[in-house]
């Protein structure tokens, strides 16, 4: 059974950084596309990053330059490093895995996902 958990959500002050985690198990993560989307109060569910099996990464528009997508295989863990964070990148942050499908638009509607990690950011 496939199961995804996060960690390293947390509050920062406008300009700082936090590195989300997200472990894997119940399947190697290498053989699935993976990726983050994330929702804040009141809005719709907004893809973020994603990384296919091959490697390739994409990213909203929104976070370009700022986050990056990555994944330890042999640690079954997928990672988002989230620089020179703003306060619009406040919402709860969730890691998600599907097959045969890599997009950031589509993370949202990936296969599994967790229970998602909160962040918040202050001006």
């Amino acid at each position: 059974q496939v199961q995804l958990v996060e960690s390293g959500g947390g509050s920062v002050q406008s300009g700082g950084s936090l590195r989300l985690s997200c472990a894997a198990s119940g399947y190697d993560l290498s053989s699935y596309s993976m990726g983050w989307f994330r929702q804040a109060p009141g809005k719709e569910r907004e893809g973020v990053a994603a990384i296919d099996i091959y490697g390739a990464r994409t990213y909203a528009e929104s976070v370009k330059g700022r986050f990056t997508i990555s994944q330890d295989n042999g640690k079954n863990t997928l990672y988002l490093q989230m620089n020179t964070l703003k306060p619009e990148d406040t919402g709860m942050y969730y890691c998600a895995a599907a097959r045969y499908v890599s997009d950031y638009a589509m993370t949202p509607y990936y296969s599994y996902r967790g229970q998602g990690t909160q962040v918040t950011v202050s001006s």
